[in-house]
């Protein structure tokens, strides 16, 4: 360890001896010669132990700190090596399923125009065939009326049969003459197709099906977080259903790329998926009761179960369907995603953890009551965790590493449940007892706007997410959830 210690990195065989100043670097006596020489700072080891202003302890203490968060960072960077491979699958995927779409939207067109040019050959010929029936029946008639009228004057029939024949004659030829002057047709009936070309022009403009960005370039986007939202009109669906047993109480939601609305039910142990119609599509039963929800790509979320559990659910062909779970060595209360990484609360702490369980730190932790740390959310940065205090009426924001930024309370912030952040950074805050839902500032210590209160129907919601797809603010209400339109 010895001659580690004092082994120089230039010259292998040489003995560190001096220290410059200067440089702030230990040197041999061949570094002196060739960097150091202008220097007048050099002086020998053994003399400048005796100036040593930092204890080694200390040194050594801040050693571990930095090897600490080296190994925080590169377990981050581990998980988002997973979560680039993660998300590239899934884009992929969302690729391919928009270039289905493409398809089946080109089949439809397909489709409808080859339901047009068989309807128009189908009239084209029964017109036809209808012309050629006519004239077979003329002709007919005529040949049948010319014989008739040879007969007669070959048999030099009475006059009166002779008339008859020759009205009979006159009156067909006059309506076959009508029928064909109707009917006539200098140019040959063909079936014509004019393609729509302004499809293959806006095509052949195209560069790509989509712009590709990573998240960082994302983050550059301008976002007015602190702009006011603004409420115009306010809608009731009911979700529940016949396999209900009991009152549903939503406890978390999320909304997906897909149009899809995810919602956990906790009395009656499931989630439930809503179309864009914000009805019931599909459900799937849990062993326990879901306490929150969170997306974790397009087509999966991630639940919390109350005990200990972690339920990972996907959305497939159109059903949700149980995935693999998690079991951690605390409760687990409320969840959110950010970057392939997971933040949990268990009643009065926040613990960050990487998407297959690995336990990265503990950020926070407020023993002062049992629910100090209920919900929280990440801003879209990724540079602020917000969190409810529902025990002592208090919205917290944390820095990533748990430093606590401020703390905000407000009369319409009593028994706060859930915390939600829309793409744009706008913190959205549902409190139980005050009946209300309301926008707070990105820094976590204002009041911005009052979106919902018990006037408007509220009575003690637990849960709130924004809908990234039609811009619309969702809470619960008993049975049913309060959709809000956005001005």
């Amino acid at each position: 360890m010895e001659d580690l210690l004092l082994k120089c990195n230039i010259h292998n065989n040489k003995k560190l001896k001096m220290f410059c100043q200067d440089h702030s670097q230990l040197c041999c006596s061949d570094c002196v010669l060739l960097n150091h020489r202008q220097c007048t700072n050099l002086a020998l080891i053994s003399e400048s132990v005796k100036k040593l202003s930092q204890d080694m302890q200390q040194l050594s203490n801040k050693i571990q700190t930095i090897i600490s968060e080296l190994n925080e960072f590169k377990s981050m960077q581990e998980s988002s090596i997973q979560s680039v491979e993660g998300s590239y699958s899934e884009k992929l995927q969302e690729i391919r399923e928009l270039r289905q779409q493409f398809n089946a939207a080109l089949d439809k067109l397909e489709h409808a125009t080859l339901k047009e040019l068989d309807e128009t050959k189908i009239a084209l010929q029964t017109s036809l065939k209808k012309d050629v029936d006519n004239c077979s029946r003329l002709k007919d008639e005529l040949q049948q009326l010319g014989e008739a009228a040879v007969q007669v004057l070959h048999d030099k029939s009475t006059k009166e049969l002779e008339f008859i024949a020759q009205r009979k004659c006159i009156d067909k030829v006059q309506e076959s003459e009508s029928y064909l002057k109707e009917n006539n047709m200098k140019v040959q009936s063909s079936i014509i197709f004019k393609a729509n070309i302004n499809i293959e022009q806006y095509l052949s403009k195209q560069s790509s099906l989509g712009k590709i960005i990573d998240s960082m370039q994302s983050l550059t986007l301008e976002m007015n977080t602190d702009q006011v939202l603004t409420v115009k009109r306010k809608s009731l669906y009911n979700v529940k259903i016949s396999q209900d047993k009991i009152k549903n109480c939503v406890k978390g939601m999320c909304s997906l790329p897909g149009g899809q609305v995810i919602v956990a039910d906790r009395n009656n142990k499931r989630v439930k998926m809503l179309d864009q119609h914000y009805n019931v599509s599909s459900h799937c039963d849990l062993s326990s009761s879901p306490i929150d929800i969170c997306q974790i790509t397009s087509s999966e979320v991630a639940v919390t179960l109350g005990g200990s559990d972690v339920q990972f659910i996907s959305v497939s062909n159109g059903q949700l369907v149980n995935g693999r779970r998690l079991r951690l060595p605390h409760n687990a209360v409320g969840i959110a995603h950010h970057q392939g990484l997971l933040y949990i609360t268990s009643h009065n702490a926040l613990y960050h953890y990487t998407l297959t369980g690995a336990l990265v730190k503990k950020l926070y932790e407020d023993t002062r009551d049992r629910n100090t740390v209920f919900k929280c959310a990440v801003s879209p940065a990724g540079d602020k965790i917000y969190a409810t205090n529902h025990d002592q009426h208090k919205l917290i924001t944390l820095a990533t590493d748990g430093t606590l930024i401020s703390t905000f309370t407000d009369p319409e912030l009593q028994n706060p449940e859930c915390v939600h952040i829309t793409p744009s950074g706008q913190v959205i805050v549902c409190a139980f007892k005050s009946n209300t839902v309301i926008q707070v500032d990105h820094q976590g210590k204002k009041k911005l706007a009052t979106l919902a209160s018990q006037k408007d129907g509220l009575c003690e919601p637990v849960s709130v997410c924004y809908n990234i797809n039609t811009d619309q603010i969702i809470v619960e209400v008993d049975d049913s959830i309060m959709v809000m339109d956005l001005q």
